[in-house]
């Protein structure tokens, strides 16, 4: 096998590693990677806003809404307009909320960050470095991309599954 194979079949391990995960952590929390990452942001800063969570975990503002907006319908935050400033909202868990956080498994990334950590700076440096000549080469740098270690559930379910 040329090393370009082999580098496409680790980037395809690499895919359905967190896709099934992903899919394990719906099924097990009924959340999404992203969601789950919200709703902790949303636990761990009081009264935060949308566009302080889209900041914090790099996602644009209107992705972050659209969850939010499916969170809230499902009764697991709430928003509170401010009564001093009418354009800020904040952001709260309802009971629901906690109840379905304290459940949830971590997200893949927590054991994928523990692994990471344990290596020397050296090859830190060099896997991100690595890591970032590829998301150019895949002419992905402008993508809209949380540190979360998750495949949009609908995305997943519209691709055919990687070997």
């Amino acid at each position: 096998m040329e090393k370009h194979e082999e580098l496409l079949v680790s980037i395809r391990k690499v895919i359905r590693a967190i896709d099934l995960h992903s899919k394990q952590l719906n099924k097990l929390s009924g959340l999404t990677g992203p969601q789950l990452l919200i709703m902790q942001q949303i636990a761990h800063i009081e009264a935060i806003t949308a566009s302080q969570i889209a900041k914090n975990i790099n996602l644009s503002a209107a992705t972050v809404t659209n969850i939010l907006d499916r969170l809230e319908s499902r009764a697991l935050i709430q928003r509170i307009r401010s009564d001093q400033d009418k354009r800020r909202v904040s952001l709260f868990l309802t009971e629901q909320g906690h109840a379905s956080l304290i459940d949830a498994p971590q997200p893949l990334q927590e054991h994928f960050i523990q692994k990471f950590q344990v290596l020397p700076e050296w090859e830190q440096t060099l896997l991100l470095s690595s890591m970032q000549r590829i998301a150019t080469m895949m002419d992905a740098n402008e993508l809209d991309a949380a540190p979360v270690l998750e495949i949009n559930p609908l995305q997943a379910c519209n691709s055919k599954p990687i070997p």
